[in-house]
């Protein structure tokens, strides 16, 4: 069934950005005398927010909070300087969204990344996109997988949230989708594994974006 409207997560998701977030973070981690890790072991901390990203990044003995909030300061400039170099759509992105703008369906990006990157991000990206709505990270509004979020978007869709898709890469987002009464679509290209995303609530899955624009006349 063709979705009244579409939520779709953003790192790993409508963007590649693992290289630039681990790249940040492990400058970061040197500025607190701690190792790095590769671009491989990022893709398993993304997904839950900023604070979580440097936890795991951060030696098991040094997760004290005020060594997580200094690297969480430090990265935060880290990524502000450098947060651009190596980010770009997945192959397919740019056409998927051409085919969703063609069949009018409203679409908007709940990320559990800091909101001010988010929407940096959807701008500089995905500019010429009608996204009706680009959230992120705030303080004191619960993150992915509470569901509030997504239900507020589908209101202002003005359309039930069943009958709106939640895409993303993560368990996350299936979880997020599921919790919402969404249909939750899980994306293979991202960060996570396939067992992740059907382990969390995925319906349905799908290995290129042009598989996603053939279920929306499935």
């Amino acid at each position: 069934m063709t979705p009244a409207a579409i939520i779709f997560d953003l790192d790993g998701t409508l963007l590649d950005t693992s290289e630039d977030l681990a790249d940040s973070s492990n400058r970061a981690l040197q500025r607190l005398d701690a190792p790095p890790h590769t671009v491989a072991d990022y893709m398993t901390f993304i997904g839950a927010g900023a604070v979580e990203l440097v936890r795991c990044a951060l030696p098991e003995d040094r997760r004290d909070p005020a060594t997580i909030t200094r690297c969480l300061e430090l990265f935060r400039e880290e990524y502000g300087k450098a947060w651009n170099v190596k980010t770009r759509p997945y192959p397919g992105i740019l056409d998927m969204l051409d085919d969703i703008v063609d069949r009018a369906i409203p679409m908007a990006v709940l990320s559990n990344k800091p909101e001010n990157f988010a929407v940096l991000a959807v701008k500089a990206y995905f500019g010429e996109y009608p996204f009706l709505r680009v959230a992120g990270a705030v303080d004191g509004v619960p993150r992915k997988p509470d569901p509030s979020v997504a239900l507020e978007m589908a209101e202002g869709f003005g359309h039930r949230p069943n009958s709106c898709w939640f895409v993303g890469d993560s368990g996350i987002d299936m979880e997020t989708g599921k919790r919402a009464g969404m249909r939750s679509i899980g994306v293979l290209w991202g960060f996570r594994k396939q067992a992740e995303l059907l382990e969390r609530g995925a319906t349905t899955l799908v290995g290129h974006p042009r598989e996603l624009v053939a279920l929306l006349d499935g």
